[in-house]
């Protein structure tokens, strides 16, 4: 089957979506209203309340909020076929994750730009405040720690892509003078600058293996990490605009022109999709998610549908960046619908491989020659693994978790286009060093996120470590959070709580839904309610399903194996602790909104800021 219908369905559905759908949203429920002063104005301190270009906000909510998810959950989910995925991310996108995203963001917004936790107890109570901070905290450091290992291991003894990426730090410092000092509100000129010179960059990189610089950026995991966490401290603790926001900006840039070149080559070369519709695993069984489609299918497909840590980005550093309330349609809902896209087009890449090729890379050989007779009888026999590995230059069988896969579809997809095709070695490390840079921009975005998480949290015992811009408080807790997420990864420590990650994400997402129904019932539009309590009830079924499967089949087995014992213990716990939070927070929440549906005061109403 070919890919142009499902692309080209996706982008209509999405482009009426936004024009239709979220202007209905932004009308009705969030009532978005720029005569109301946003928090950058009210609240400007030149470091973290700062009003930003919308194209430029836009620019850093979408490098924060697109992560791995986008790109690694959709290759891994296509073991249930092409079209669960697909259709997941379609409905999801616009029905669950936008909506998502939309209504935290504008809460945020008219609750001075504070975390979810802050709103959770401004709008349901105490106890809900206090369940949320624990959620996210827990959330935030495995996911950063995650994320980092991902970027690390994508990094190591690669001294195109390390040459690459750390090229965006000193050219994104000099886009934020340019833009926010020098030649104030000049987007264009530095926008200009900062694409030529890292396209010159990311062209010269090709030639730093072998030359006299190599060995400054072949770095091993530990000192990657090392230079991962300062990075970290220094996006977090400086102003956010003189280098988290104009590099995120300028990692969107790329990000959006090599998704839209992707596009292009799949508009032009037009690729069957090999990976049939469904495949047998949707019954479980399958070698890379042991799971059924449901629920496995929507906790591996995140970020492209919908994730909890979208609410993280939307109640962090962006709200305390709109400049105008209109802006939060094209960044809250714009962002997710791109996201969405990518998700999409990182599903068709890996479906555009023979199907044997994808399970050859993504499970070890082992696993694979124990599979294979299966595979055979699913009708999974032609290969071209040898030629594909053979062009790129490296050995690409068990290449496990996604990242390869989707590097070698694209990389298909690239050198098909006429007069690409003997560039197969230069578009695969490129892809490579691409979704590093993809993931990177989470991670500063999210270190900054979990610093004012924290500040909020200690300075309830001490007020001034609650002020976002008292520079000890910032110090210290960009300092906690780094050491803590880079010590998981510096020890690999990461690997024993990463698991649970996915069920975590769609419970916070699931918690952050059920904030967002409390704000839009608490603002007088209780018949509106429906829009985020169906995608709650949905998401809350799928991840507890999930949460008491992986306790049953996967974490428990570990604990009564005395080598895994420390490993199901922790992943038990975790898991326990977030879903315990969750049904804390619906129990608080759910009787405030009948006692509003029955007409009575509800116990707590939102006080919006004049």
């Amino acid at each position: 089957m070919n890919a142009m219908l499902f692309i080209l369905i996706a982008v209509v559905f999405f482009a009426l979506a936004y024009r239709f759908y979220f202007s209905f949203i932004a009308a009705k429920v969030a009532v978005l209203n720029d005569s109301r002063l946003t928090p950058s104005h009210r609240l400007y301190d030149g470091q973290n309340y700062y009003p930003t270009n919308k194209w430029i906000l836009f620019g850093h909510h979408f490098a924060a909020i697109a992560g791995a998810g986008p790109l690694v959950g959709p290759v891994l989910a296509a073991q249930f076929g092409f079209f669960p995925g697909y259709l997941w991310m379609l409905l999801g996108a616009v029905l669950a994750g936008s909506i998502h995203d939309f209504i935290i963001l504008t809460a945020s917004v008219r609750h001075d730009g504070k975390s979810i936790a802050e709103i959770a107890k401004a709008e349901i109570g105490k106890l809900s405040g206090f369940t949320t901070s624990i959620a996210i905290m827990i959330i935030l450091i495995i996911s950063l720690a995650g994320l980092g290992l991902v970027v690390v291991n994508a990094l190591a003894e690669s001294p195109w892509g390390t040459f690459t990426i750390a090229a965006t730090i000193p050219i994104s410092i000099i886009m934020g003078f340019w833009m926010f000092k020098i030649r104030k509100g000049k987007t264009a000129e530095a926008t200009l600058f900062g694409v030529i010179i890292l396209s010159m960059c990311v062209i010269l990189g090709r030639y730093i293996p072998g030359s006299p610089m190599a060995p400054w950026f072949t770095l091993d995991h530990k000192t990657l990490t090392i230079f991962l966490a300062g990075y970290g401290f220094f996006a977090s603790a400086l102003p956010v605009w003189m280098l988290l926001s104009p590099r995120d900006y300028l990692s969107s840039i790329m990000k959006i022109s090599v998704i839209t070149l992707l596009a292009i080559g799949i508009i032009v070369v037009a690729p069957e999709l090999k990976m049939p519709a469904f495949t047998k695993f949707v019954h479980g069984g399958g070698p890379i998610i042991p799971g059924t489609l449901y629920p496995y299918l929507f906790i591996t497909i995140a970020c492209g549908a919908i994730s909890g840590f979208h609410s993280l980005v939307s109640s962090g550093t962006t709200p305390k960046m709109i400049m105008r309330e209109s802006d939060i349609k094209a960044i809250a809902a714009g962002s997710m619908l791109i996201e969405g896209t990518v998700s999409i087009l990182a599903l068709i890449a890996a479906s555009s491989m023979f199907p044997l090729d994808y399970f050859q890379i993504n499970i070890s050989p082992e696993k694979f020659l124990s599979i294979l007779p299966q595979l055979h009888s699913m009708g999974f026999y032609s290969s071209d693994l040898q030629n594909l590995a053979a062009s790129v230059g490296e050995k690409i069988a068990g290449r496990t978790g996604g990242a390869v896969s989707l590097a070698v579809g694209m990389a298909q997809i690239f050198s098909s286009i006429p007069g690409f095709k003997s560039l197969m070695s230069y578009w695969y490390h490129f892809a490579i060093m691409f979704e590093a840079l993809f993931i990177l921009t989470t991670i500063d975005a999210g270190t900054r996120i979990a610093r004012f998480v924290l500040q909020e949290s200690i300075g309830k015992l001490y007020k001034p470590f609650g002020r976002a811009n008292w520079l000890p408080g910032n110090l210290i807790s960009s300092l906690l959070v780094v050491l803590t997420w880079g010590y998981f990864i510096y020890t690999g420590t990461v690997t024993t709580i990463w698991p649970m990650f996915g069920t975590a994400n769609q419970l916070l997402a699931a918690i952050a839904l059920s904030i967002g129904t409390s704000y839009i019932i608490n603002n007088g539009k209780i018949k509106y309610a429906y829009v985020t309590i169906i995608p709650m009830l949905f998401i809350f079924a799928v991840t507890f399903t999930a949460g008491i499967e992986n306790i049953i089949y996967i974490y428990y087995p570990q604990m009564i194996v005395e080598k895994t014992k420390v490993l199901g213990i922790v992943n038990i716990g975790l898991t326990v602790l977030i879903m315990t939070c969750a049904i804390l927070i619906i129990v608080d929440a759910v009787p405030k909104w009948i006692k509003t549906a029955l007409n009575k005061p509800p116990v707590l109403r939102n006080i919006q800021p004049s």
